[in-house]
């Protein structure tokens, strides 16, 4: 029996998720990127470098009008998404949009308002629901092991922080609405996934404590330096060269949460801790779970058997699956694009989800808002309940 050609892929844009252009060129193995736009000359030549066989062009409209292209990764700035991923529903082609789905909730609203009028495929690039760790702490929830859910905390401690959000776009409100949105989208989906509810008020605080005090800056329309990324350096903050001209986005916030189903959840995030890591603790009526990193050799534990004082030692222990591929966050981009090929060609129900992504968003819009305001708490906007049902059916009328 012949095997199945390869999903031809169109990628708009090859900045910092181009990784993920990638991970997806998998010739002879479901799919290939046979086209990528990208308006700067020197990342196409880094893509016509990486990906085998790959052609490039300058402008992303080539891309679209391409019969020969079959589904499209959109994985330019966050504030693009809205136009760029409309152009491409309209062109019949089935997208993923990099997280977060776009910076504002009307923005996320029209991507998926477009989609159910143009009957065109929505994927949503929320990796994080298939990384081990998550997908652990969810099977031991829905076994029961903590009884129902009652309140969720969870830290955010961005190490790498001056150097993936404050050297380039991500530093500017005006293209990131905040890194309360922009960084915190994965986290509360996640915070959504493990409990079954969607935000509906928030009361946030944050503000701009370390990086806004150094002035090694970038001039306007001077390339990022060579050197803006090195795993062991830049440490501490303050030895930090050729950040962004414009910052003005915080680098520390933390948010209160209630759900819709009665959860209380909080999340912290600080980007200038010296690890990286994210440190969830979900307690219900019968137990509580917490994981201990989230990569390899990461555990999660529970307490669920007896009261007690402190005590290290769990009443059950959960080592996190190992991956093949530990630099795709954890092994979750191979199985996000697996997952794209598959509903791209065949549709049916997704682990991601359109209506969460923009769930995700309305409560970082929202809690932005908040803590600019001194923490004043602000109502999440529901989502048009029609929209809701066609996502939830699979994208089907």
């Amino acid at each position: 029996m012949p095997s199945t050609p390869d999903l031809a892929l169109g990628v708009l844009g090859y900045g910092l998720r181009g990784s993920l252009a990638r991970t997806a060129h998998r010739p002879g193995s479901g799919s290939r990127v046979a086209v990528l736009a990208d308006p700067d000359p020197e990342m196409r030549a880094r893509a016509t470098r990486d990906i085998d066989g790959v052609r490039t062009v300058a402008d992303h409209r080539e891309v679209l009008v391409d019969p020969a292209v079959e589904a499209v990764l959109l994985l330019t700035p966050d504030d693009t998404h809205a136009e760029l991923g409309c152009q491409a529903l309209r062109a019949g082609k089935p997208v993923l949009v990099e997280k977060p789905l776009e910076v504002t909730v009307e923005a996320c609203d029209a991507l998926l308002h477009t989609a159910r009028e143009t009957g065109t495929r929505l994927y949503v690039g929320h990796n994080m629901r298939h990384m081990p760790v998550i997908r652990l702490m969810r099977d031991i929830i829905t076994r029961g092991e903590i009884g129902t859910v009652k309140t969720v905390w969870v830290r955010h401690f961005v190490g790498y922080g001056g150097d993936w959000y404050f050297k380039d776009w991500h530093a500017e409100r005006a293209r990131t609405t905040g890194l309360l949105l922009q960084k915190a989208a994965h986290d509360i989906d996640v915070l959504h996934w493990l409990t079954g509810g969607w935000t509906f008020r928030v009361q946030a605080l944050g503000d701009l404590m370390v990086y806004g005090d150094i002035p090694h800056r970038r001039r306007e329309g001077e390339p990022k330096h060579e050197d803006w990324y090195t795993r062991d350096g830049h440490w501490p903050p303050h030895t930090q060269r050729g950040l962004n001209p414009v910052i003005d986005v915080e680098d520390v916030s933390l948010v209160n949460m209630r759900l819709d189903n009665g959860v209380l959840a909080a999340y912290q995030q600080c980007h200038f801790t010296p690890d990286y890591w994210r440190n969830y603790t979900v307690i219900g009526d019968r137990g509580r779970l917490e994981n201990f990193g989230d990569g390899p050799g990461a555990v999660v534990k529970v307490w669920n058997s007896r009261r007690s004082g402190h005590r290290f030692d769990a009443d059950a222990e959960y080592a996190v699956a190992a991956t093949e591929d530990e630099g795709g966050h954890g092994g979750a981009d191979p199985l996000l694009i697996e997952e794209f090929v598959r509903f791209a060609r065949h549709g049916g129900l997704t682990d991601t989800s359109p209506v969460a992504a923009r769930m995700a968003v309305a409560a970082g819009v929202r809690a932005t808002e908040s803590l600019r305001a001194g923490g004043s708490p602000r109502e999440v906007p529901p989502l048009d309940p029609e929209l809701v049902a066609y996502f939830e059916q699979g994208q089907k009328s």
